[in-house]
């Protein structure tokens, strides 16, 4: 067991991918901390450390860089994962199942294994006070992440500083022989702050801060006398700062809006009366009304009435969802036609979007593998660029007799050209854009890793119950062996009455739906592994598997021949017999989910080989496989599918495992990613290395899309940043272009780079 600790902190400020460099540096050379992961876009950071680290003094020297902290947990002991594995036994309810033998069961045939999964044990919640921002610390306290952006500090520096400008060009034309001077007094009020900060920066770790580059460029032009240049210079960083913190804000904004679908207050029914209270005081088990047309203030189950509820803003799913007593309904979705009473299951902190929310933030924390390059390479090219630049400042001069303020010039505005903020941003704003619009979708990823690595997928294996069929049998065929289909289902339902057997709610939904009225039954018996028995209506009525109904009467070999076929389509088959009589057979079976089809067809147009794990028997197996065109492995018990996802890795295949999160735990374990299917369940939430909300299985083949069009996206904002930087160092060279063109393929990089990958927000829509 690992004896780390973990603390998150809310950070305050951060709007660039230098913001987090900075403090990951500063706070990694605190004692005790072993680990650091701070994301721009969430405004977090999560630390590992032992027992020797001192929380207030880690705080105190973020705070020292200018931005502000709140610690979000407490201490967190970090468990190995467990998980446990377990058969469940059956008993019950007796019908005839494919495989033609008398199976009983409890429920719906799962093929999977029972698993527990551990998570961190976490820590009480530290509700202290914010802490206190010291203040012009901070080099890219770009703007509020709400209200406009010239309220904001950096956004009045901003207009101070142009201001600053406009007037030493008045007076440097009304009097000429004191331009350099309003020209350098210009350019101090915008450099002051940002040498103030690059200073802080070098002594928490990062001497080769972009503000420390700029401080060195803008000095140096003074130097030469180029003073006008360098106060358009350092304006026209603070410009380009100033809209990247805009831009940025837009991935942050889009998972605000989704917390911000949750209503601040709900109607609350105690005593019989309704009062309004703050939703975020609601507890566990209160009862809350919900008016037609009002978003559900909480997670919970409706205890009275019946509505249909648009749940596009969690699930991304377009059609409203009908639903009933005991269904379950999310907080921020919005409430139909009719009122509901619901009972609240989660507090507001544990609702589905504020899980969302905290998984996504959580995931921007997890640095991937493209991310982690570029950490590295930056960590280098900085310093080399600062090398470059000195040597086209001296060499030329030193070596060949060139001019020195030419060459200097140059050197300086290599300096601007080489700050590495726009390659540095370029993976974690294109990743958090993505996480940002698969949250939108209902599609969870567990940060940079998983993302890049669902684009690698080469096969996918998939669970059958639960994920590529809906989890419950419903009735496909009634067969007439003497009576009418109507009556059949009315008897058959009318013993059913009452139960919670999967099968009997098939039939009794079925009845429901053919809007049949069911006569009452008197003496009615559960014949144990057989069936049920009841009378109705003066006529004594069986229903329970071909094996029990044979030993009551003789089936003919036509009608054997007809149960045995809807047996080979993998349908369990219930016989009526009526008054010694055989009435007629009802077929039962888990259909595929409505998208199955479709979602497996988009996989094998992606070049994705599918299969089918599961524990339940061939033949039914086999006729789900046939429905549905995929490759099918059936009676396979929890080590079995681990070992096939082991055989499939072997064979040179990137392979995805899609579970309900619950059980396949060896197998979810096994593949390169797991993919919980589920409902905004705790599991699918938290069990394997994505979820998928909604269960819809296209939405595999979309996480893979989404993956591919992120990779492609971080590529191109590498290109451009990369490739601009190189077109004006050969221009800065041979002497076309300055100081101004360099700052402005500097932000005006970073700009672009991050603009590119808001455009990863469509993908929500």
């Amino acid at each position: 067991m690992s004896t780390d600790l973990q603390t998150r902190f809310r950070v305050g400020g951060m709007d660039c991918a230098s913001c987090a460099s900075k403090i990951d540096t500063a706070v990694r050379r605190m004692p005790g901390v072993e680990d650091v992961s701070v994301s721009v876009t969430a405004g977090t950071m999560s630390i590992r450390h032992d027992q020797t680290s001192d929380l207030d003094a880690i705080g105190k020297k973020v705070r020292g860089l200018g931005y502000s902290v709140e610690r979000l947990a407490g201490r967190q002991v970090d468990h190995p994962t467990s998980v446990n594995y377990g058969v469940a036994c059956c008993g019950g309810h007796g019908h005839d199942h494919a495989d033609g033998d008398s199976h009983t069961h409890s429920g719906p045939a799962h093929d999977h294994d029972a698993h527990d999964h551990d998570g961190h044990e976490h820590g009480k919640q530290d509700r202290g006070d914010r802490a206190a921002v010291v203040e012009g610390l901070h080099g890219h306290d770009h703007g509020p992440s709400d209200g406009p952006w010239w309220k904001s500090k950096k956004g009045r520096a901003t207009l101070l500083a142009g201001a600053a400008l406009v007037v030493a060009y008045v007076i440097g034309h009304l009097v000429p022989s004191i331009q350099l001077y309003a020209f350098a007094i210009a350019m101090l009020v915008g450099l002051v702050p940002i040498a103030r900060r690059a200073f802080m920066a070098a002594l928490a770790g990062t001497p080769f801060s972009i503000e420390m580059l700029m401080t060195i460029a803008a000095v140096g032009a003074l130097a030469i006398n180029a003073t006008e240049e360098a106060a358009a210079v350092v304006f026209l960083f603070l410009v380009g700062e100033l809209l990247e913190g805009v831009a940025a804000g837009k991935a942050r904004d889009s998972i605000k809006s989704l917390a911000a679908l949750v209503p601040k207050t709900a109607l609350l029914e105690e005593a019989g009366k309704t009062s309004e209270v703050p939703a975020e005081s609601l507890e566990i088990g209160a009862i809350i009304l919900v008016r037609p047309g009002d978003r559900i203030s909480a997670d919970g189950v409706i205890v009275s009435g019946e509505s249909a509820i648009n749940e596009a803003p969690v699930t991304g799913e377009s059609v409203p969802v009908q639903k009933n007593a005991g269904d379950s309904v999310f907080a921020g979705t919005v409430n139909g036609d009719a009122a509901l009473r619901v009972r609240v299951t989660a507090a507001a902190a544990d609702n589905t979007i504020s899980r969302v929310v905290k998984l996504v933030e959580e995931a921007q924390e997890s640095k991937a593998p493209t991310e982690r390059f570029i950490d590295r390479f930056s960590k280098y090219y900085t310093p080399g660029v600062v090398v470059v630049a000195a040597l086209v400042a001296l060499v030329p001069p030193l070596l060949w007799g060139a001019n020195w303020d030419e060459w200097i010039y140059k050197g300086l505005a290599i300096l601007l050209i080489g700050c590495p903020c726009a390659l540095v941003i370029s993976t974690p704003a294109a990743i958090a854009a993505s996480l940002s619009a698969g949250a939108r979708r209902g599609l969870l990823l567990k940060g940079g890793a998983v993302l890049e690595g669902l684009g690698r997928l080469t096969a996918v294996a998939l669970d059958k119950t639960g994920t590529l069929t809906e989890g419950k049998p419903k009735v496909t065929d009634i067969v007439s062996f003497g009576l009418s289909e109507p009556e059949i289902l009315r008897l058959a339902a009318a013993l059913e009455t009452g139960s919670s057997h999967p099968l009997a709610i098939a039939i009794l939904e079925r009845a429901t739906e053919n809007q049949i009225a069911l006569p009452a039954v008197s003496e009615a018996k559960a014949l144990g592994g057989k069936g049920v028995s009841a009378t109705v209506e003066g006529q004594s009525v069986f229903l329970g598997s071909a094996k029990a109904a044979s030993g009551l009467v003789d089936i003919p070999a036509a009608d054997q021949t007809a149960i045995s076929a809807l047996n080979d389509e993998g349908k369990t088959v219930s016989v009526l017999v009526v008054d010694g009589r055989l009435a007629g057979a009802i077929a039962m079976r888990d259909e595929p989910r409505a998208d199955a089809a479709d979602g497996l067809k988009a996989l094998k147009d992606a070049g994705v080989r599918v299969v089918m794990l599961t524990g339940d028997n061939a033949r039914t197996a086999s006729a789900i496989g046939k429905t549905l065109g995929i490759e099918v492995r059936a009676d396979l018990l929890p080590e079995d599918k681990q070992r096939i996802v082991g055989e499939l890795k072997q064979q040179g295949l990137v392979v995805g495992k899609v579970g309900d999160g619950i059980n396949d735990a060896p197998a979810l374990a096994a593949a390169d990613v797991g993919i919980a299917m589920g409902g905004g369940t705790d599991v699918a939430l938290e069990t394997a290395d994505a979820a998928i909300l909604h269960g819809r299985v296209g939405d595999v083949a979309r996480m893979i899309d989404l993956s591919k069009r992120t990779m492609r996206n971080i590529y191109q904002n590498i290109a451009i940043s990369l490739g601009l930087k190189a077109i004006f160092l050969v221009t800065t060279i041979i002497g076309v272009t300055g100081l101004w063109p360099a700052i402005l393929a500097d932000t005006g990089a970073t700009v672009l780079v991050t603009m590119n990958a808001l455009r990863l927000l469509r993908v929500a829509k």
